[in-house]
């Protein structure tokens, strides 16, 4: 049977459809009664599992899961080894640096070297300023990280901006992008190999079905 991993919250009921496109019916995950992490689907040939975002890919890394979908940010943050399959254009975002609309800075490099910034996205800001030669202390958090200025904890954050709508409401101001991010379609590798042809069909069909993305990696 064909398990894939399904992302809770704002990625499910996108993640449903396409899935549905592709012939397999999971909306019964949709359900606001459902209280159960494994549901099969309508045809009984495939089950999803309802885990958090950032656990998708260690499902499907560890193999107990076959597919998964799982955003970009996701990915690049937890770096598992999993196959990249299809970006499925929905779910964007973008990972951005944001500082205090008072400030007065208006690129990363302005600000000071070993100032705090304060990330859920510590590897990927880690990266981002490894690769523009600015050394910064980070400051892991796991909540609202837009109270990172507003208490002084740190001078600046990295974290998703869909709207912006957060970040004016708290005074804040996005000033760099470091990427922008869509969910993703991800497979386990040796089950992709071993494949008899379940999972490429599926994989097609997601494919097939999704709009091209002008978002890139």
């Amino acid at each position: 049977m064909i398990t894939v991993a399904l992302a809770k919250g704002a990625l499910l009921k996108d993640s449903v459809a396409r899935f549905a496109a592709a012939g397999l019916d999971f909306s019964a995950v949709l359900d606001p009664d459902n209280r159960q992490l494994m549901v099969p689907s309508a045809c009984g040939r495939a089950r999803a599992l309802l885990v958090r975002n950032g656990d998708v890919p260690v499902y499907v890394a560890y193999g107990q899961a076959q597919l998964g979908v799982v955003g970009y940010d996701v990915l690049r943050e937890h770096q598992m080894p999993v196959a990249q399959l299809v970006d499925l254009g929905f779910g964007g975002c973008r990972m951005a640096v944001a500082v205090k609309a008072s400030s007065g800075y208006q690129r990363a490099t302005d600000l000071p070297p070993h100032c705090r910034v304060a990330s859920k996205f510590t590897r990927c800001a880690r990266d981002y300023f490894d690769a523009i030669d600015l050394p910064v202390e980070l400051v892991h958090l796991t909540g609202s990280v837009e109270l990172g200025p507003i208490t002084g904890i740190a001078e600046a954050i990295v974290d998703l901006v869909a709207t912006g709508r957060t970040l004016r409401d708290n005074g804040l101001v996005a000033i760099e992008d470091l990427f922008l991010t869509t969910a993703r379609l991800v497979g386990h590798p040796l089950s992709l190999r071993l494949d008899q042809g379940d999972l490429r069909q599926i994989v097609e069909a997601m494919r097939s079905t999704t709009p091209v993305s002008k978002v890139t990696s």
